[in-house]
Protein backbone atom coordinates (compact mmCIF):
# COMPACT_ATOMS: atom_id res chain seq x y z
CA UNK A 1 0.00 0.00 0.00
CA UNK A 2 1.20 3.34 -0.83
CA UNK A 3 2.27 5.63 2.23
CA UNK A 4 0.22 8.82 1.78
CA UNK A 5 2.75 11.39 2.85
CA UNK A 6 0.26 14.58 2.21
CA UNK A 7 -1.97 13.08 4.94
CA UNK A 8 0.33 14.35 7.46
CA UNK A 9 2.99 16.95 5.49
CA UNK A 10 2.03 20.13 3.26
CA UNK A 11 5.74 19.61 1.54
CA UNK A 12 5.58 19.58 -2.14
CA UNK A 13 8.69 18.10 -2.80
CA UNK A 14 10.62 14.65 -1.55
CA UNK A 15 12.68 11.83 -2.18
CA UNK A 16 10.97 8.74 -2.23
CA UNK A 17 11.70 5.25 -3.97
CA UNK A 18 9.74 4.32 -7.48
CA UNK A 19 8.77 0.50 -7.21
CA UNK A 20 7.32 -0.05 -10.52
CA UNK A 21 6.99 1.75 -14.31
CA UNK A 22 4.34 -0.27 -16.49
CA UNK A 23 3.51 1.17 -19.93
CA UNK A 24 0.07 2.13 -19.96
CA UNK A 25 -1.91 3.34 -23.27
CA UNK A 26 -0.11 6.53 -24.49
CA UNK A 27 1.01 6.86 -20.83
CA UNK A 28 2.78 5.62 -17.36
CA UNK A 29 1.39 4.49 -14.59
CA UNK A 30 4.10 4.92 -11.75
CA UNK A 31 3.54 3.58 -8.16
CA UNK A 32 5.68 4.70 -5.67
CA UNK A 33 6.36 3.48 -2.23
CA UNK A 34 5.53 6.61 -0.58
CA UNK A 35 3.86 9.53 -2.51
CA UNK A 36 3.01 13.58 -1.65
CA UNK A 37 0.36 13.66 -5.05
CA UNK A 38 -3.10 13.33 -3.73
CA UNK A 39 -4.97 11.36 -5.75
CA UNK A 40 -8.35 12.43 -7.37
CA UNK A 41 -10.96 11.40 -4.83
CA UNK A 42 -13.28 12.84 -1.62
CA UNK A 43 -14.51 15.47 -4.05
CA UNK A 44 -12.04 16.72 -5.63
CA UNK A 45 -9.12 16.64 -8.27
CA UNK A 46 -5.75 15.04 -8.15
CA UNK A 47 -2.29 16.75 -7.81
CA UNK A 48 -0.44 17.51 -10.82
CA UNK A 49 3.51 17.61 -10.87
CA UNK A 50 6.40 15.65 -11.47
CA UNK A 51 8.05 12.56 -10.81
CA UNK A 52 12.25 13.58 -11.88
CA UNK A 53 11.64 14.61 -15.20
CA UNK A 54 8.26 13.18 -16.26
CA UNK A 55 5.16 14.98 -15.78
CA UNK A 56 2.66 13.70 -13.37
CA UNK A 57 -0.85 14.10 -15.50
CA UNK A 58 -2.75 12.40 -13.40
CA UNK A 59 -3.10 10.69 -9.92
CA UNK A 60 -5.51 7.61 -9.33
CA UNK A 61 -6.68 4.92 -6.29
CA UNK A 62 -6.19 1.74 -6.97
CA UNK A 63 -7.97 -0.48 -3.77
CA UNK A 64 -3.91 -1.28 -2.41
CA UNK A 65 -1.89 1.63 -3.96
CA UNK A 66 -1.82 5.27 -5.56
CA UNK A 67 -0.89 5.02 -9.21
CA UNK A 68 0.57 8.32 -11.19
CA UNK A 69 0.46 8.40 -14.87
CA UNK A 70 3.32 10.35 -16.33
CA UNK A 71 4.01 11.32 -19.86
CA UNK A 72 7.87 9.73 -19.96
CA UNK A 73 9.00 6.58 -18.05
CA UNK A 74 10.87 6.87 -14.69
CA UNK A 75 13.34 4.12 -13.96
CA UNK A 76 13.05 2.50 -10.29
CA UNK A 77 14.63 3.59 -7.47
CA UNK A 78 14.99 6.51 -5.49
CA UNK A 79 13.92 9.95 -7.39
CA UNK A 80 12.37 13.23 -6.35
CA UNK A 81 9.07 14.23 -6.46
CA UNK A 82 7.39 17.78 -6.80
CA UNK A 83 3.40 18.85 -6.65
CA UNK A 84 2.83 21.56 -8.69
CA UNK A 85 1.76 24.36 -5.95
CA UNK A 86 -0.58 26.62 -8.00
CA UNK A 87 -2.81 23.41 -8.48
CA UNK A 88 -2.52 22.46 -5.06
CA UNK A 89 -3.26 25.67 -3.31
CA UNK A 90 -6.30 25.73 -5.60
CA UNK A 91 -7.61 22.24 -4.86
CA UNK A 92 -7.21 23.25 -1.13
CA UNK A 93 -8.82 26.20 -0.92
CA UNK A 94 -12.11 24.70 -2.80
CA UNK A 95 -12.06 21.42 -0.60
CA UNK A 96 -11.53 23.70 2.73
CA UNK A 97 -14.13 26.19 1.26
CA UNK A 98 -16.39 23.23 1.03
CA UNK A 99 -15.88 22.15 4.13
CA UNK A 100 -16.91 25.45 5.90
CA UNK A 101 -19.82 26.04 3.95
CA UNK A 102 -20.93 22.43 5.26
CA UNK A 103 -20.44 23.89 8.85
CA UNK A 104 -22.28 26.18 8.70
CA UNK A 105 -25.28 24.69 6.78
CA UNK A 106 -25.06 22.06 8.74
CA UNK A 107 -25.61 23.81 12.28
CA UNK A 108 -28.78 25.12 10.28
CA UNK A 109 -30.70 21.54 10.35
CA UNK A 110 -28.71 20.36 7.26
CA UNK A 111 -26.79 16.91 6.47
CA UNK A 112 -24.23 17.07 3.83
CA UNK A 113 -24.72 14.46 1.50
CA UNK A 114 -21.75 15.05 -1.44
CA UNK A 115 -19.54 17.65 -2.39
CA UNK A 116 -17.30 18.84 -5.40
CA UNK A 117 -14.52 20.74 -5.16
CA UNK A 118 -13.81 21.42 -8.73
CA UNK A 119 -12.85 24.83 -9.52
CA UNK A 120 -15.81 26.16 -11.83
CA UNK A 121 -18.40 23.84 -10.77
CA UNK A 122 -17.95 23.89 -6.96
CA UNK A 123 -20.83 22.19 -5.04
CA UNK A 124 -21.99 21.07 -1.41
CA UNK A 125 -25.36 19.25 -0.97
CA UNK A 126 -27.49 18.72 1.74
CA UNK A 127 -31.02 16.51 3.09
CA UNK A 128 -33.14 18.66 5.58
CA UNK A 129 -33.71 17.22 8.98
CA UNK A 130 -36.68 17.63 10.46
CA UNK A 131 -35.09 21.05 12.65
CA UNK A 132 -33.79 22.50 8.71
CA UNK A 133 -34.32 26.35 8.90
CA UNK A 134 -34.23 28.08 5.78
CA UNK A 135 -30.77 29.75 4.36
CA UNK A 136 -29.85 32.18 1.73
CA UNK A 137 -26.95 33.47 -0.11
CA UNK A 138 -26.12 36.44 2.27
CA UNK A 139 -26.52 34.68 5.48
CA UNK A 140 -24.24 31.82 4.55
CA UNK A 141 -21.72 34.61 2.65
CA UNK A 142 -21.50 36.79 6.32
CA UNK A 143 -21.23 33.18 8.47
CA UNK A 144 -18.02 32.01 6.22
CA UNK A 145 -16.64 35.85 5.85
CA UNK A 146 -16.66 35.38 9.71
CA UNK A 147 -14.77 32.44 10.13
CA UNK A 148 -12.47 33.20 7.61
CA UNK A 149 -12.00 36.82 9.28
CA UNK A 150 -10.60 35.32 12.33
CA UNK A 151 -7.89 33.35 10.48
CA UNK A 152 -8.99 29.67 12.40
CA UNK A 153 -5.72 27.15 12.25
CA UNK A 154 -6.55 23.88 10.30
CA UNK A 155 -6.03 20.92 13.13
CA UNK A 156 -5.44 17.37 11.90
CA UNK A 157 -6.30 14.43 14.13
CA UNK A 158 -6.64 10.76 13.84
CA UNK A 159 -9.66 9.18 15.57
CA UNK A 160 -9.69 5.50 15.57
CA UNK A 161 -7.18 5.15 12.37
CA UNK A 162 -9.11 7.61 10.42
CA UNK A 163 -7.80 10.87 9.54
CA UNK A 164 -9.92 14.11 10.87
CA UNK A 165 -10.09 17.94 9.69
CA UNK A 166 -11.05 20.76 11.52
CA UNK A 167 -10.26 24.46 11.52
CA UNK A 168 -10.62 26.17 15.04
CA UNK A 169 -13.11 25.13 17.71
CA UNK A 170 -15.25 24.13 14.29
CA UNK A 171 -15.98 20.54 14.35
CA UNK A 172 -13.98 18.20 12.99
CA UNK A 173 -15.10 16.25 9.49
CA UNK A 174 -13.51 12.48 8.05
CA UNK A 175 -11.55 13.76 5.28
CA UNK A 176 -8.47 12.29 3.45
CA UNK A 177 -8.04 15.79 1.09
CA UNK A 178 -5.54 18.66 1.00
CA UNK A 179 -6.52 21.71 2.68
CA UNK A 180 -5.29 25.10 3.40
CA UNK A 181 -2.98 25.78 7.31
CA UNK A 182 -5.40 28.32 7.94
CA UNK A 183 -7.89 30.13 6.77
CA UNK A 184 -6.65 33.24 6.02
CA UNK A 185 -5.00 31.60 2.82
CA UNK A 186 -8.64 31.23 1.96
CA UNK A 187 -8.78 34.20 -0.30
CA UNK A 188 -11.97 35.29 -1.09
CA UNK A 189 -14.55 32.54 -1.07
CA UNK A 190 -17.95 33.96 -2.60
CA UNK A 191 -21.47 32.08 -2.37
CA UNK A 192 -22.51 32.17 -6.21
CA UNK A 193 -26.52 30.38 -5.66
CA UNK A 194 -28.48 28.13 -3.34
CA UNK A 195 -30.60 25.95 -5.13
CA UNK A 196 -33.37 23.13 -3.99
CA UNK A 197 -34.43 20.46 -5.88
CA UNK A 198 -36.41 17.23 -5.46
CA UNK A 199 -35.58 17.96 -1.73
CA UNK A 200 -31.44 18.28 -1.97
CA UNK A 201 -30.28 22.16 -1.45
CA UNK A 202 -27.34 22.81 -3.34
CA UNK A 203 -25.02 25.77 -2.46
CA UNK A 204 -22.74 26.70 -5.24
CA UNK A 205 -19.19 28.46 -4.89
CA UNK A 206 -15.92 29.31 -6.20
CA UNK A 207 -12.86 30.92 -4.86
CA UNK A 208 -11.30 33.71 -5.98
Amino acid sequence: MTLRLFFHSDDLKANVEVLDCTPHENEFAVVLRATLFHPQGGGQPSDIGWIGESQVLRVVQDPERIVHYVDQPVQLGMIQIRVDEQRRQLNARLHSAGHLIGHFIQARGWMPIKAHHWQGESRVQFKPAESAEQVDVETVQRGIEQWIAADLPRLTSLREGAREISFGDLPAYGCGGTHVRSLKDLGTVTIDSLAQKKGTLSVHYHVD
